[in-house]
């Protein structure tokens, strides 16, 4: 049976370095391919349906354990579901446990590389507030690493600003529609042909 840790480890690794976490990890968070998606679907199916069912709800008690939640239902789902409605599926679930986290601050509990991916969520949003909030909290969050780790985390505040832009712009992500069934504008066909306009 899964839980919080093994959760934790397979997405972050053992390193206690939070930039040679980026480095190690970044092929399994950001590259596309099939036997990465193939392994967690594999292995953490069952657990994301465990959360959707509010199954793992005593998870969120702990800082540790409502970040495995997000990544179960903010993360996984974007590989095992990869170009499918289901991919978003489980994305207002994920709002709610993190939006819940900030309130009650679990996020400063947690390492800089482990609250990238408890912010995801609001990025991941097609709502302007959302997008605002996400924008401040990488900001906060590169200014919070000094200099060691600006440079690895100022890009993470610039992904979030791109998404900020894209959700100004359409109120929404054209990359989806397709995926979502939703009708593009011309706008939108003529912004999806611009290199780096698909996250």
């Amino acid at each position: 049976m899964e839980n919080p840790a093994s959760v934790l480890e397979f997405w972050f690794g053992t390193s206690k370095d939070d930039a040679a976490v980026a480095s190690e990890r970044a092929k399994l968070w950001w590259i596309k391919r099939d036997e990465t998606d193939g392994v967690i679907r594999e292995r953490f199916e069952h657990m994301v349906r465990k959360a959707a069912e509010r199954e793992l709800d005593a998870w969120s008690e702990s800082a540790q354990g409502r970040l495995a939640l997000l990544i179960l239902t903010d993360q996984f789902p974007r590989n095992m579901y990869r170009n499918t409605p289901e991919a978003f599926a489980f994305d207002a679930m994920a709002r709610e446990w993190c939006k819940e986290g900030l309130r009650n601050n679990a996020h400063h509990a947690l390492r800089p590389i482990e609250r990238v991916f408890f912010y995801l969520p609001l990025e991941h949003s097609e709502s302007m507030d959302d997008q605002e909030q996400a924008v401040a909290l990488f900001r906060e969050l590169m200014d919070s690493v000094g200099e060691a780790g600006r440079e690895v985390f100022a890009g993470f505040l610039d992904y979030a600003v791109r998404h900020r832009e894209v959700i100004a712009r359409f109120g929404r992500f054209p990359h989806r529609n397709r995926i979502l069934g939703r009708e593009s504008s011309a706008e939108e066909i003529a912004f999806l042909k611009e290199p780096g306009s698909s996250f």
